[in-house]
């Protein structure tokens, strides 16, 4: 027998025996575990993709670059050389530059600005940021295949600035749906197309960075982007791997104003609902509720008896749909037509599109407990600021006072006028704050005037002592007041330890 079939011999006896045959069902297995892991790391590889090509050719075709006009005047007063007296040439540059008798009249030239932006319909509905096309007099889009077309503006939003353009063609234009921007997650891929810096169609990718941003406006909801976004870019759609728009592309954030990674596109979440009121109105209809509100935070949490840090807490009540539905300055909306109310952003955005004269249940929190008003929401135009009427004021003028770091003296008719306040507000006037006081660190400053303390009308220094000796009565850490600076209102709760 040779070495290799008694090799082959001892083998087979080993297997035959017990404790091959547990070896032998463990290498099968471990083949089984390793067999099912090369299949799926193929699998786990198609999440990212190989190329973004077919996805630029679906979507390509319905982005637009947009070029607009505007015409601005020019004064020659502007661009004549200023010549000291007695200097050479001095008279044949007034002689050149006043050849009509000395009148400057302005020479109007041509203003143009790019931008990038989609179409959403068949019929010509095209997308993009109102600061692209805004004081534009003339608008052109220019299509993937080459094709030119004026657009005529139909509607702005400058809040969420954004436009809305129609184009008049010969054909159906293709066009792209909107995504839900609400289903993005951070770390999905996503497609930025537009016309950066003026080069034309171009194709960036990258991932969602973060969502929810917020960067000035009351209704923002951006998805942050590293998909390399520039000027040009503006307008353009993001679009998620189905090739859907998931947002608009508005901002970057770039100490050199080129694109660093930070990127941001006003979600679909938003621009859908504008659009929709652009093509029906016009115009934009939110909801208003007719309130000035504030973050609550744990201090004033704590002033309140709130039991937990959320709601935005209400510091003003104008004329309008609140009044008329007994929301009180003070009051804490806790929850909004159903909705739990998490602060005073997500208020803002809930009431803008909850609708126009709809009534809705609005839970606030007063005194310690829940009440549920019913509110017809209005529609929001410019907020004019209708003061409640005050309660009686001194006669006579009240002795200064220190309380909680604060020198404080009663607002006389004098000082009323001299600070241009309305005829009904009362309260005490800050003449100086304590440094290093608690009142200094919340920001307050000479010239406030408080006109609460403890949710009570205050206009002497006595009450303001009243409301302090209740709140420690209460074993309440902190007093709230509520002050206006400059005529804006604010609660400000101050420690009282």
């Amino acid at each position: 027998m040779t070495h290799l079939q008694e090799s082959t011999a001892r083998a087979a006896a080993v297997a035959r025996s017990a404790p091959g045959r547990v070896a032998l069902q463990w290498l099968n297995f471990l083949g089984l575990v390793a067999l099912v892991l090369a299949m799926a790391l193929p699998l786990q590889a198609q999440d990212r993709p190989v190329s973004f090509a077919d996805l630029a050719d679906q979507v390509s075709p319905a982005v637009v670059n947009i070029t607009t006009s505007t015409t601005v005047s020019t004064n020659l007063d502007q661009t004549m050389p200023q010549l000291p007296e007695g200097a050479p040439f001095e008279d044949f540059f007034n002689d050149f530059f006043n050849r009509d008798g000395g009148r400057s009249q302005p020479r109007p030239r041509q203003s143009q600005a790019l931008g990038s932006g989609f179409v959403i319909s068949a019929d010509g509905f095209i997308v993009t940021n109102n600061h692209v096309i805004e004081g534009a007099d003339e608008i052109e889009v220019e299509f993937f295949d080459g094709t030119r077309l004026d657009a005529e503006l139909v509607g702005t939003d400058s809040a969420t600035d954004i436009a809305l353009l129609k184009v008049e063609g010969d054909r159906e234009l293709p066009f792209v749906p909107f995504g839900d921007s609400e289903a993005a997650r951070v770390g999905d891929w996503v497609l930025a197309v537009g016309n950066p810096l003026g080069q034309g169609f171009s194709v960036s990718a990258g991932i969602i960075s973060a969502r929810g941003r917020a960067l000035q406006g009351n209704y923002d909801d951006f998805i942050q982007t590293d998909a390399a976004i520039n000027r040009g870019n503006s307008g353009g759609p993001l679009f998620n791997m189905s090739g859907e728009v998931i947002g608009v592309n508005t901002a970057i954030l770039s100490p050199n104003g080129g694109s660093i990674g930070i990127g941001f596109a006003m979600s679909s979440h938003v621009v859908e609902r504008v659009i929709y009121q652009l093509r029906e109105y016009g115009e934009t209809r939110r909801g208003w509720l007719g309130v000035r509100i504030q973050d609550v935070t744990a201090d004033v949490a704590d002033a309140l008896g709130l039991p937990a840090v959320e709601g935005a807490l209400v510091t003003e009540v104008m004329d309008g749909p609140s009044r008329a539905a007994g929301v009180e300055s003070g009051d804490v909306i806790l929850s909004f037509d159903g909705g739990e109310v998490a602060d005073t952003r997500d208020l803002v955005r809930r009431v803008a599109d909850a609708g126009v004269g709809r009534e809705v249940d609005v839970v606030v929190f007063r005194d310690g407990e829940q009440q549920t008003l019913q509110v017809t929401l209005g529609l929001r135009e410019e907020e004019r600021l209708v003061p409640a009427a005050g309660s009686n004021q001194s006669e006579e003028p009240e002795a200064g006072s220190q309380i909680l770091g604060l020198d404080v003296v009663a607002l006389s008719p004098e000082m009323r006028n001299d600070m241009g306040l309305d005829a009904g507000v009362n309260g005490l006037v800050v003449r100086a704050v304590e440094p290093g006081s608690d009142a200094e660190a919340k920001g307050l400053r000479a010239g406030d005037v408080i006109t609460e303390a403890g949710q009570a009308p205050v206009s002497s220094v006595d009450d303001l002592r009243a409301a302090l000796d209740s709140a420690r009565d209460a074993g309440r850490r902190t007093l709230l007041l509520m002050v206006r600076s400059g005529g804006d209102p604010r609660f400000v709760a101050l420690s009282i330890e």
